[in-house]
C-alpha cells in the first residue's frame, strides 16, 4: 500500500433523474414571416396556427402535444417556403425560355418572308 502522498477521496456522483429533453421548438417566427411575407396558398398561416398551438401546449405542460403540433407547423413552414421559393424561380425559367422559344422565331419568319417577298419580283421581269 502506497501511502507516500495524501489522496483526496471523492465521492462518489449523485445520480439523479436523467436529463429532461429540451422542449419541442414552435417555429413561431417562421410561421409569422410565412404568413406575411411569402403566403403561399395560405399555407403560412397554417403553419402560424400549429406553432400558436404548440406554444400553447408547451406552456401548459403537455410536451407530446407541443412535439406533434411543432412537427406540423414545421412541415408546413418547409411547405410554404419551398413554394414561395420554387415557383417564382419556375416562373422565370419559363419566362427566359419563352423569350428565346419566341425570338428564334421571329427570326425563322423574317427570314421566310425576306424569301417571299425577294422571289416575287423576278416574276415580273
Amino acid at each position: 500500500m502506497d501511502t507516500s502522498y495524501p489522496r483526496e477521496e471523492r465521492p462518489p456522483p449523485k445520480r439523479g433523474p436523467p436529463p429532461a429533453a429540451p422542449a419541442p421548438r414552435d417555429h413561431l417566427v417562421w410561421a409569422i414571416f410565412n404568413t406575411l411575407y411569402m403566403n403561399f396558398c395560405c399555407l403560412g398561416f397554417v403553419a402560424l396556427a400549429f406553432a400558436v398551438k404548440a406554444r400553447d401546449r408547451k406552456v401548459s405542460g403537455d410536451v407530446e402535444a407541443a412535439r406533434h403540433f411543432s412537427s406540423k407547423a414545421r412541415c408546413y413552414n418547409t411547405l410554404a417556403t419551398a413554394g414561395s421559393v420554387v415557383l417564382p424561380l419556375l416562373l422565370g425559367a419559363l419566362i427566359v425560355t419563352g423569350v428565346i422559344h419566341l425570338s428564334k422565331l421571329a427570326q425563322e419568319s423574317v427570314g421566310f418572308f425576306t424569301y417571299q417577298f425577294s422571289g416575287g419580283d423576278d416574276e415580273d421581269q
